[in-house]
């Protein structure tokens, strides 16, 4: 593998714009390809790490049928579930 290769990136734009913020390559290309499976948001957190109303509103912008009856393992797992059937 040459010194140029760099890991598959989901998100270049995302990546690329840490990398000018000051973000190192490997940290950038994790929050980018995190941030692009939904996992985290765009200061990269996750979301085991965000607070139950965070992800309700989360829920709540992307229309989660059910959300108000949910604990928070249940509103990551409806969460993912919607971002992976799209």
């Amino acid at each position: 593998m040459d010194g140029d290769t760099r890991p598959s990136i989901k998100d270049d734009a995302a990546y690329e714009a840490m990398r000018a913020d000051g973000y190192s390559k490997e940290v950038a290309a994790r929050i980018a390809n995190a941030q692009a499976s939904d996992n985290v948001d765009a200061s990269g957190t996750r979301y085991e790490n965000r607070t139950k109303d965070a992800l309700y509103a989360l829920a709540q912008e992307r229309d989660i049928e059910g959300r108000s009856s949910m604990d928070k393992a249940e509103l990551i797992e409806a969460l993912r579930a919607q971002r992976s059937a799209s």
